[in-house]
């Protein structure tokens, strides 16, 4: 019998980790996983469908999010188990889902059902694209708005998603 993957949600306001110099100032680049909860990987597909099937109430929550890029994975770990990770890059401010908007409130509701609260932080250690898409990225994520080194290095660290 394998021994189970131990997880460690990170707490607190600070857990992320300080961001590499080479993401752009005023944004943030986060890696998180989750275990999914026991026989919940059908629940998984269904609550990407979900997403899938509300994509353009999705695309319409990432302004106000000031979310410029985000991608869910699903990974079965060496003992078995099921993980979902989620990779996403946004402004510095963001606070997340606006939880009185339907397709937010459903997001995070499908996210309580399907996997163990809260999430595990990667560590950063590299942001690379050409120009034109680190442009992009930075005005979707509102860091456009934002004079190189107005942040304090406290708010240059990553935050867990919603979905605990």
């Amino acid at each position: 019998m394998r021994e189970t993957i131990p997880f460690h949600p990170a707490s607190g306001p600070d857990a992320g980790p300080e961001m590499p110099p080479s993401v752009p100032t005023g944004t943030v680049m986060e890696l998180w996983r989750a275990p999914l909860l026991e026989a919940a990987e059908a629940r998984f597909d269904d609550w990407m469908a979900m997403l899938h099937a509300r994509y353009d109430e999705c695309l319409e929550s990432l302004t106000d999010e000031h979310m410029a890029f985000e991608a869910t994975f699903i990974s079965t770990e060496a003992d078995g188990s099921r993980w979902m990770y989620h990779l996403q890059v946004r402004g510095a401010g963001s606070r997340g889902l606006d939880l009185t908007k339907g397709i937010d409130a459903a997001h995070e509701a499908w996210a309580r059902s399907t996997k163990h609260r809260g999430w595990e932080v990667l560590e950063p250690r590299l942001f690379l694209c050409p120009p034109q898409v680190r442009d992009a990225l930075c005005a979707a994520a509102g860091a456009d708005l934002l004079p190189t080194g107005a942040l304090p290095d406290s708010s240059h660290r990553g935050q867990p998603p919603s979905g605990e």
